[in-house]
């Protein structure tokens, strides 16, 4: 009976790990109401106060906070640079960056013409309505009195204090999903490469909200290490998309190399890199270009914590995935088994009870699983330093973590490690993580 009621628990919980991977809620880009325009918000009486309103349950000077501090904001500006005139140039367009569809569905909110207000201006950048959703039906209803945070939601506002419904909306462009993606080409001809990390992007935006009580009472309760940990799993999910999309796996007779490890090929041939052995098991063999697996690191790290088999499940089904991507097995099927696996994650994460000792404990297994040598390639040090910093960020919050000033000079160290990509180092990387590890142990 008891063996009967888990299968039972487990298909229930694909079944909704499969809805929720497909989202019932469009993107922005996606709505159809009219985006009216971020002029609409920037009175001082709404959302343009240079200073917050102590008075008010918002901050009440968000438009001030993305105008002055937010690189979205500024994200249709790049596209005039010489950066970008270069790219286009070497990939023989005559039309310009901040006129190609390739360029403006992530440097601009790029609805159709039919969808935009009077007071639209395309030139503004990643702007409210590209991250709240279109403001047609919720622009005015939101300051009405009795106004919910639901009620804004059934009106066409995103939901973006939702941590999965965030975390779709973010790796729509910091990674990519079937409408818009960074390929190969793209990053060849002079784009930066692409990472993401939900709860380090977040904070870094910067954050324009202040999680206090009113904001707890309309509002799910924002828990940095759940946030960290949905974000790998749905850009894991993503991957797996990314990855089983005839049109977004393959260019040509290549394989989309996006979706691999770019220090793999990226160095002098004299460089022998090649180990018998990776983070999840056998190398598939010398000569087979690995997938970029940092966020599969992380989903294995937090999946661990929630449940010791369920990260056992993501190590083994991660090593298929390799060996089937090098012609051992079926890559499509191993992509969609992974996929599935996530979702179950995150949905497993999402009704965690995470303890008081779960964030270090987390903090400790990215740690040692570096000092285990998990982090040879770039891809995954970088991932570490950011899971670590959010991870560390939310003991600081909670009284949970060794004096501030040492953990956040262990920080900065650990990540002057990554400046350069081209240059990193896994010992001194190493080094700085027994650092880490120290005053994590001593908290």
């Amino acid at each position: 009976m008891k063996r009967f009621a888990r299968r039972v628990c487990v298909a229930l919980l694909l079944c909704a790990g499969q809805a929720w991977a497909q989202g019932a809620t469009p993107l922005p880009y996606q709505a159809g109401d009219q985006s009216l325009g971020t002029v609409n918000c920037a009175n001082s009486l709404c959302h343009g106060a240079i200073t917050p309103w102590h008075e008010s349950p918002v901050l009440q000077n968000e438009y001030v906070t993305w105008s002055r501090l937010d690189k979205h904001a500024r994200a249709f500006r790049v596209l005039h640079n010489e950066r970008s005139r270069a790219i286009m140039a070497k990939l023989g367009s005559a039309t310009p960056a901040h006129e190609t569809k390739l360029c403006l569905d992530c440097h601009a909110h790029n609805v159709p013409e039919a969808r935009r207000g009077e007071r639209f201006t395309l030139s503004d950048g990643v702007t409210c309505e590209a991250c709240h959703g279109p403001a047609e039906r919720w622009i005015q209803s939101h300051v009405e009195p009795g106004a919910s945070h639901a009620g804004n939601i059934d009106q066409g506002l995103y939901p973006t204090s939702d941590a999965a419904s965030r975390a779709k909306l973010c790796l729509s462009c910091h990674w990519g999903n079937a409408d818009k993606f960074v390929n190969h080409r793209l990053m060849a001809a002079g784009h930066p490469r692409m990472s993401f990390e939900l709860e380090t992007f977040t904070a870094i935006a910067p954050a324009h909200f202040r999680v206090d009580a009113d904001y707890l009472a309309r509002k799910p309760a924002v828990d940095g290490v759940k946030v960290w940990a949905i974000g790998q799993a749905l850009a894991v999910q993503e991957m797996m998309d990314l990855l089983a999309d005839p049109k977004r796996s393959r260019d040509g007779l290549f394989p989309e190399l996006v979706l691999f490890d770019c220090h793999a090929c990226h160095h002098p041939m004299s460089q022998a890199k090649w180990q018998p052995r990776t983070q999840f098991g056998p190398h598939a063999g010398p000569g087979m270009v690995r997938l970029n697996d940092s966020g599969m690191l992380m989903l294995r790290a937090v999946a661990r914590e929630v449940d010791p088999a369920l990260g056992l499940r993501v190590g083994r089904q991660v090593s298929r995935l390799h060996l089937a991507v090098a012609g051992q097995g079926d890559a499509s099927t191993e992509a969609d088994a992974l996929k599935r696996l996530a979702a179950e994650v995150a949905l497993r994460i999402e009704t965690h009870a995470f303890s008081p000792a779960s964030p270090g404990r987390i903090a400790l297994a990215l740690v040692d699983e570096g000092l285990a040598g998990g982090y040879a390639d770039y891809a995954g040090a970088e991932q570490a330093a950011m899971a670590i910093g959010s991870v560390v960020d939310h003991m600081h919050k909670r009284g949970l973590a060794a004096p501030a000033d040492a953990l956040n000079r262990a920080l900065e160290r650990l990540n002057a490690t990554l400046a350069d990509d081209e240059a990193y180092r896994p010992a001194l990387f190493q080094q700085r993580l027994r650092e880490m590890r120290v005053l994590l142990v001593a908290k």
